[in-house]
């Protein structure tokens, strides 16, 4: 490889194709780990990523930087018979393919999972859509927030007396990102066994309801119908946001038996422990509203700091409820490393969030921002597939790359 990547997937190439969230996130998760992750881009306009976001200091968006980290750009226009085959000879020579096009796209431009498995019985291909690659959906077009619907998510997140809710990041992307990750790195492991790669199939809606724990037996054999409950999850207490003077809010989670006994004794009422409205799980959910009266009223009376500090030292499960700037300010993210800086030509430096898990032997990490479009063309046509400069130049002017 051209760039001196370190990390445990340094000798894998990986072909990212698709746009937005949902694929390139499963290419950044590979690209922490050291894989060389060559995103092929329409040329003039790149992905739409590039374009995103709320702010955009000097017109430029800040969620790019941060999706397309580690990765290399490259230019390719896959609506023409040349930029496909350009991209074949490319994916020729990587491991693993990473798209999340509508089904049949891939394949009216030949470059399908059978088309390319047929060329390299060693390929993998790890394909995110809305709801898979087969069924009677498998057509629709799939964003992330209808797969957290179908999913089942959205109906159980918010306030009961209020429509459904989103979390304030794009869950279904990710998660669906996430399990395709999980299952290349499978299917790289099968492939070190047989010689044979094989096809990732990772819907949004089923990343989504692969997270909903006891849902669906609750409803079959339960009979029992998750809704929407708020800050609270219903017969899980104490667990739930609390005040505290000032008018700040905390989180605590005491619904263990033994944390219980912790937390009511830290509030100087040991006699809560043996109280029979509170003295075991199924108790405590029944009465979990007077529960948390006591609990809010305790906490009150006390400083954040000050009730955080007798949680703390009392073995109970406590925090305070993040935002950015409390994250930056935060000595424990600044120890674990979990924020990280790089330089970047426009912004001079750019945060984020640093590579997760954390390896003892073989760690990940953040080697660049998201790269400027095409910035990798001569690296890629010329170094790996051999392109002279003249060559290169034609489909510029041709408006292949």
């Amino acid at each position: 490889m051209s760039e001196a990547a370190t990390g445990p997937l340094s000798d894998l190439r990986v072909v990212e194709m698709g746009q937005l969230l949902a694929g390139p996130f499963c290419g950044q998760l590979l690209a922490d780990f050291g894989a060389e992750v060559i995103k092929l881009e329409p040329p003039g306009k790149g992905d739409p990523m590039r374009q995103w976001g709320r702010e955009k200091p000097h017109g430029k968006s800040l969620w790019w930087p941060v999706v397309a980290r580690n990765k290399k750009s490259v230019t390719c226009n896959l609506r023409t018979e040349e930029g496909q085959a350009l991209a074949r000879n490319i994916i020729g020579k990587s491991d693993i393919v990473v798209e999340n096009f509508r089904p049949g796209t891939l394949e009216r431009w030949g470059l399908g999972y059978e088309d390319l498995h047929t060329l390299d019985p060693r390929l993998i291909m790890a394909r995110v859509t809305g709801y898979g690659q087969d069924g009677p959906y498998s057509p629709r077009a799939g964003f992330g927030s209808i797969g957290e619907a179908m999913g089942g998510i959205r109906y159980v997140t918010g306030n009961p007396d209020l429509p459904p809710s989103r979390a304030g990041i794009s869950l279904g992307d990710s998660l669906a990102a996430v399990f395709a990750t999980i299952g290349v790195l499978t299917a790289v492991h099968h492939r070190e066994r047989t010689g044979r790669g094989q096809l990732v199939d990772s819907a949004i809606y089923e990343a989504v309801l692969a997270m909903m724990e006891s849902l669906l037996p609750e409803y079959e054999i339960g009979g029992y119908q998750r809704e929407r409950t708020g800050s609270v999850l219903p017969n899980i207490a104490p667990s739930n946001v609390y005040p505290t003077k000032g008018g700040e809010m905390i989180l605590v989670a005491a619904n263990q038996d033994s944390v219980y006994a912790r937390l009511v004794t830290a509030m100087g009422r040991a006699d809560l422990v043996s109280d029979p409205r509170y003295v075991d799980h199924a108790s405590r959910g029944v009465n979990m509203e007077e529960l948390d009266d006591l609990i809010s009223a305790w906490t009150a009376d006390l400083g954040t700091d000050e009730v955080l500090d007798i949680l703390h030292e009392a073995g109970v499960p406590a925090g305070r409820i993040y935002t950015a700037r409390d994250m930056f300010d935060d000595p424990h993210f600044a120890a674990r490393d979990a924020i990280v800086r790089l330089a970047h030509p426009d912004f001079g430096e750019i945060p984020m969030a640093g590579v997760v898990p954390k390896l003892s032997d073989s760690p990940g990490a953040v080697r660049h921002a998201g790269p400027e479009l095409g910035e990798h063309n001569s690296d890629i046509y010329g170094s790996l597939l051999g392109l002279t400069e003249a060559e290169r130049a034609a489909l510029v002017d041709r408006g292949i790359i």
